[in-house]
């Protein structure tokens, strides 16, 4: 038996000692704070220690597709908005596996000598052009304060912090952490109006993958996750050291950008009681609800939508459950001639 101990242990060394899987992960934008969480899982071994290989890659900036890249076998991973619930509605094949942000960062960025103060003041006032996919959660908070978005004028230029800036119109859809701060370097005074501090709390920068990656590879699915959250937990236990890292990516941004970054995003990702990564069933019905969507048709996908921490328990199970049979009938044979080995000498004495 003692052979078939050391037998184990050569196998359970083989496997931890084995090239590593390589993994892509598809970020919906270019490198910055908003992805520190994956930076420090990378950088300080987490990955590695599941036994991944993990390359990340920035979207390009005028043509982010993250979607179409995990869905393409691209990337097995990506990070994308709560916009995701309607393709998967839409047929298609797309699995949530965390929320890193438990409420949106889009907002609309107002100068600060403007008469804008709330959703209502929108009327008649020119926008920035913008979907129901990314940021629809803009279009809600207006329409929730009896705006007719449709009626309103669109800005359509080129360069959209210029024009801003020069007046040109009154209301842009920025990332809270990005444009604000380029116009208070500038010297312009804004303000934000965003869904979070009218009740609309939708998930938002959602992990995910696709069916066809959980159907055939869940074991590299659950460890990609767990070492995921867990860089998220280390980055905003360790800002600084989090910022340093992101650094390493994000080398067009001076740390002063990625410190204004982490001070704005951190109270999006940390919401009181609830774990970083948590999604819930009756949460994101809500969401459906808010943008419309058919309730009854989310029944039908949301079990093969949300992925389930307790189906990733069970794989792990089956694997160990594998291990073991592999390892009885290895070790039987072993145990049989121990014993036969054993009567001979008992017999040759």
């Amino acid at each position: 038996m003692l052979r078939c101990f050391y037998l184990f242990a050569f196998i359970c060394t083989s496997v931890h000692a084995s090239v590593l899987e390589p993994v892509t992960l598809q970020l919906k934008w270019v490198h910055q704070f908003q992805f520190a969480g994956y930076y420090v899982a990378k950088q300080k071994g987490f990955y590695r220690q599941a036994g991944l290989d993990v390359n990340i890659i920035p979207a390009q900036k005028h043509q982010p597709d993250e979607q179409f890249k995990v869905l393409s076998g691209q990337a097995q991973f990506g990070v994308t908005h709560s916009g995701l619930l309607e393709q998967r509605m839409q047929g298609k094949p797309l699995i949530a596996l965390a929320s890193v942000f438990q409420s949106s960062p889009y907002c609309w960025m107002v100068r600060a000598d403007s008469n804008i103060y709330s959703p209502k003041d929108f009327q008649g006032k020119k926008i920035s052009h913008l979907g129901r996919t990314e940021g629809a959660e803009l279009v809600l908070i207006l329409e929730r304060a009896g705006i007719d978005v449709s009626q309103l004028p669109i800005y359509s230029g080129l360069s959209p912090l210029q024009d801003f800036k020069a007046g040109q119109f009154d209301a842009l859809l920025v990332y809270v952490s990005n444009e604000p701060f380029k116009m208070a370097q500038q010297g312009i005074a804004t303000r934000q109006i965003c869904p979070k501090h009218y009740g609309i709390n939708v998930y938002a920068d959602i992990l995910f993958t696709s069916e066809d990656v959980y159907k055939y590879r869940p074991e590299m699915v659950a460890k990609f996750r767990s070492a995921s959250l867990r860089g998220w937990r280390y980055a905003l236990a360790n800002l600084e050291e989090a910022l340093q890292i992101t650094k390493l990516y994000a080398t067009q941004k001076s740390f002063e950008e990625l410190a204004n970054e982490a001070d704005k995003l951190v109270p999006f990702i940390n919401a009181p009681g609830i774990p970083i990564g948590n999604m819930s069933l009756a949460r994101w019905q809500w969401i459906a609800q808010l943008y419309h969507l058919d309730i009854v048709a989310f029944h039908e996908h949301k079990n093969a939508f949300l992925y389930s921490e307790e189906s990733a328990t069970d794989i792990n199970w089956s694997w160990m459950l594998i291990l073991a049979v592999v390892m009885s009938i290895l070790c039987v044979p072993m145990y049989v001639g121990l014993v036969l080995q054993r009567k001979s000498y008992s017999l040759m004495d």
